[in-house]
C-alpha cells in the first residue's frame, strides 16, 4: 500500500463581500496516496478551484487543515507544484528562462539549474525549443512549458486546475496522453480539476465527485481500467458505465 502524502481534514471556506456570504466548501475530508492520479469533478461553481488552491497553500481554509506528509500546510511549499488553466508565461522570456523562473523567484541561480530545465523540456517534448518565445508556440506547447516549470523544483505533488480547458479537442486528447507519459516517467502524485468527465476517467486512479455549493465530496469512484490507457477505451463498456455513473451523480446536484 502506498503511503499517505496529502490529507484534507474537515475543510470549510466562506467568502464574504458587501453582498453577503457565500459558503464555498463544507466539511471536506479525503486522502491522497503517493503516486496516485486523482481527478476532481463537480458542477460549475461547486468550489473545485477553491479546494485546489487550499491544497496548494494559496488560500487559507476557514476551518480544517491540509496535511502534507503529516505536517500541517500553512503556506505554499516546495513539495507542491501548481499548473493553472492558462500557462501564464512571461512573453519576454525564452522557454528555458520561463522554466527556471520559479527558482530565480526563490532566490536560486536559475542558470545553475539549466541542465535540469533542459531535461524537463525534453521530458515534455520540447527539446530544441528552449530559446523560443511563448508567442512562437502553440497553446498545447505553452502548457507543456507550464508543466515543466511546475516540475523544475522537483515537487512530490502536482496540482492541476483545468490545465487543458482552453485547448481544442484534438490537442486536449494529445495532452492527456502526454500527461500520462509524464506521470509514469516522474512518479509524481497528481490531483487535477476538470469539467470533462471522459478526461477525468481516462487519466485517474480515482475520481472525487463534489456536490453543488457548498461543495463537499459526495462520492469517490475508483477507476479500475487497466494501464497504460489508450483512447480506444472511450468506446468500451466499462468506460461507458463509469461515465454514466459519474455524470448521473453530478446531474443530481
Amino acid at each position: 500500500m502506498s503511503r499517505l502524502i496529502l490529507v484534507a481534514e474537515e475543510i470549510e471556506k466562506t467568502y464574504r463581500s458587501r453582498d453577503g456570504e457565500i459558503r464555498a466548501l463544507k466539511d471536506i475530508s479525503f486522502q491522497i496516496f503517493e503516486g496516485e492520479f486523482v481527478s476532481l469533478v463537480g458542477p460549475s461553481g461547486c468550489g473545485k478551484t477553491t479546494l485546489l488552491r487550499i491544497m496548494g497553500g494559496l488560500l487559507e481554509p476557514e476551518k480544517g487543515v491540509i496535511r502534507i506528509e503529516g505536517q500541517v500546510l500553512a503556506q505554499p511549499r516546495q513539495e507542491i507544484g501548481f499548473v493553472f488553466q492558462n500557462p501564464t508565461l512571461m512573453p519576454w522570456r525564452t522557454v528555458l528562462k520561463n522554466v527556471t523562473l520559479p527558482l530565480e523567484v526563490r532566490g536560486d541561480n536559475g542558470d545553475g539549474y539549466k541542465e535540469c530545465a533542459l531535461e524537463l523540456l525534453g521530458l515534455v517534448g520540447l527539446a530544441g525549443f528552449e530559446n523560443s518565445y511563448p508567442h512562437e508556440l502553440s497553446g498545447g506547447m505553452q502548457q507543456r512549458v507550464a508543466i515543466a516549470r511546475a516540475l523544475v523544483y522537483e515537487p512530490s505533488i502536482l496540482l492541476m486546475d483545468e490545465p487543458f480547458g482552453s485547448l481544442d479537442a484534438i490537442t486536449r486528447g494529445q495532452m492527456n496522453l502526454e500527461l500520462l507519459r509524464i506521470w509514469r516517467a516522474t512518479g509524481k502524485t497528481i490531483v487535477m480539476v476538470t469539467h470533462n468527465i471522459q478526461e477525468a476517467i481516462f487519466l485517474a486512479d480515482r475520481v472525487l465527485i463534489m456536490s453543488a455549493r457548498p461543495g463537499h465530496i459526495q462520492a469517490t469512484v475508483p477507476v479500475t481500467l487497466p494501464r497504460p490507457r489508450h483512447p480506444d477505451m472511450f468506446y468500451n463498456e466499462d468506460f461507458a458505465s463509469l461515465f454514466h455513473h459519474i455524470r448521473d451523480m453530478i446531474s443530481l446536484n
